[in-house]
């Protein structure tokens, strides 16, 4: 039998292709011929071509979304969902080739009858690092919404850009908008609509009861940030205004940590040599992009603050932190008196009308600029540049049992709350950390945000009758978003028993920062997970570091798998099924 396997999950690729590899080797264990297809708009090159798709017995579509059906027309086709494979791919494979059926192109005038009757809704899903929440959060959104029978649109503005973008005419004819964000969007776009704004965590968590929350308790509010009303102000707290710099800032990390890894391969101090190629991607990273770090987080927690107005002084009070020596926490102060400045001044500067379009490009950048580089000067940049002089020297000269308790707070830290404001908290630190060229928080702090996903991926291995079968395929989801520092892959796990999983997250976590710390290990890089290891100088002590990840995994999937309590319903029907 020939099959053709499409999957559409446009918010989440990484649920798209783990379908696609499970039901192909499914089929494959069959017998069955198949052509896959992993579907990605971005990419129309890479569908199944009309050859193929005519040479299939019949087509297999899992889908989350909207998608166009007119390629398979005349086809059989049946049709299924993520969650639905995920639990039984066996199942679906069986239902798909006995109740496919040729598909018809739809009349155009019914559906549209029908969809006015829905609630209309357009969504964006945000978070600092735009790796696991933003697809995560989309996808559970758009599950929902279709159980509840909600037209929803969902744009991800992830770490590669904005995917699915929404257009005009979505936006208008929208009910409401729901913004599931942990990092400031714009809201230019939407003036005039109503809004709805959530955290990427209650969306994913709790995605029906959010739809209909978005729907009763949407307000209007202005488009620009320096005129939202007092309750979007609330949400839009220190914590949100903090994640926005880190996450503009984190690919100048990224790039800057990996390129002065890449000049220690030609030796430790082959820079130093003028004009050889260590030099000189000593000078791209070490000398330019890290000197970037400070000023873009700045730049972008004033933006967060006060919108455009901000960016500039912001950015300008980054660059006098960076080079006053007072460092990530200078420009952590820099961007919240940028933004402030530049927002009150925006808020409470009363000009003529004549002159009210010189306030955003020429009086609030130019008195918020003057406000915040005096400040930094005469108040600010010394003490904190002690501040920072003094963290750093114990970093680097605390002996092993502090470096034991460290690494133990911070790999705690990162399982608490699996991708949280105290994640994310001990995450921000560490990153910053790396501008005064402390590298060993850093290498912590990734090692054990693995540790969740994996251990609790490998616990469904060891304790494979204690799971269900969703359970098991999301286990070996989760063991892949580990291996790739995206603690995230954990939360379906905790979400469901998190008395049980979340001690045995920290557990293995705090095991796996002591011995980091213990190791002396140092990466350059802020995110990557293990496959930063493949890049040489990006970490030191490779293999301990590789220990410190399993020995954390390994407690972790003990713990869980002793005292998780088993799926006794599905132990009592799966005799039956056999």
């Amino acid at each position: 039998m020939k099959l053709a396997i499409v999957t559409a999950c446009p918010n989440g690729m990484v649920t798209s292709v783990l379908c696609a590899r499970l039901l192909e080797a499914a089929a494959q264990r069959q017998g069955w011929s198949t052509s896959v297809e992993v579907h990605d708009p971005a990419h129309p090159e890479r569908q199944l071509s009309a050859a193929t798709l005519e040479e299939a017995e019949w087509v297999l579509l899992v889908s989350t979304g909207p998608l166009d059906m007119s390629r398979f027309v005349g086809k059989r086709v049946f049709q299924s969902t993520p969650s639905q494979a995920l639990q039984d791919v066996d199942a679906v494979l069986r239902r798909g080739a006995s109740e496919a059926q040729v598909y018809v192109a739809p009349q155009v005038a019914e559906p549209l009858a029908m969809s006015r009757a829905e609630p209309r809704l357009v969504a964006v899903t945000a978070c600092p690092t735009g790796v696991a929440h933003t697809f995560m959060a989309a996808e559970a959104l758009q599950q929902a919404a279709k159980r509840l029978g909600y037209d929803l649109q969902v744009e991800t503005q992830g770490s590669v850009g904005a995917r699915n973008p929404l257009s005009a005419q979505a936006i208008s004819e929208a009910d409401v908008v729901l913004l599931a964000a942990d990092i400031e969007v714009a809201t230019e776009r939407f003036a005039g609509k109503k809004i709805y704004r959530c955290g990427t965590g209650i969306a994913l968590k709790h995605a029906e009861a959010t739809l209909n929350k978005a729907l009763a308790e949407g307000k209007q509010e202005a488009a620009s940030s320096g005129a939202k009303g007092p309750a979007a102000q609330e949400k839009s707290g220190v914590y949100k205004h903090l994640l926005t710099g880190v996450s503009f800032m984190l690919p100048m990390v990224v790039a800057g940590g990996l390129m002065i890894a890449l000049s220690f391969v030609f030796g430790i101090t082959a820079f130093k040599e003028e004009g050889t190629l260590a030099a000189a991607l000593m000078q791209i990273g070490g000398d330019t992009a890290f000197k970037l770090m400070v000023p873009l987080l700045a730049g972008y927690i004033a933006y967060s603050i006060a919108d455009r107005p901000g960016l500039a002084p912001g950015m300008i009070g980054g660059l006098l932190a960076s080079t006053l020596g007072a460092g990530f926490i200078g420009g952590i102060i820099a961007g919240f008196i940028a933004g402030y400045t530049a927002k009150a001044i925006n808020r409470y500067a009363r000009l003529p009308q004549s002159l009210e379009a010189l306030k955003p490009i020429l009086i609030i950048p130019l008195l918020a600029s003057l406000f915040t580089g005096l400040i930094m000067i005469y108040v600010v940049g010394k003490p904190v540049a002690g501040v920072l002089a003094g963290l750093t020297h114990f970093l680097d000269s605390m002996g092993t049992t502090n470096a034991i308790l460290l690494g133990v707070l911070l790999g705690a830290m990162m399982c608490v709350d699996l991708g949280g404001p105290i994640n994310k908290a001990a995450y921000a630190f560490s990153v910053g950390l790396l501008a005064s060229q402390s590298y060993a928080p850093m290498a912590a702090t990734m090692a054990a945000g693995m540790v969740p996903p994996i251990g609790l991926g490998i616990a469904t291995f060891i304790a494979r009758r204690k799971f269900a079968q969703t359970e098991r395929e999301a286990g070996k989801a989760a063991l892949v978003l580990g291996l790739c520092f995206i603690s995230e892959g954990a939360i379906p796990f905790a979400a469901k028993d998190p008395l049980r999983v979340i001690p045995a997250s920290i557990a293995g976590g705090a095991l796996t920062g002591a011995l980091s710390m213990y190791f002396g290990c140092k990466l350059m890089a802020p995110h990557g997970g293990l496959f930063v290891m493949l890049i040489p100088n990006a970490i030191n002590h490779a293999l301990l570091y590789l220990l410190a990840i399993v020995a954390g995994s390994l407690l972790t999937a003990v713990v869980y798998a002793v005292v998780k309590r088993p799926e006794v319903t599905e132990l009592a029907l799966e005799p039956a099924k056999a």
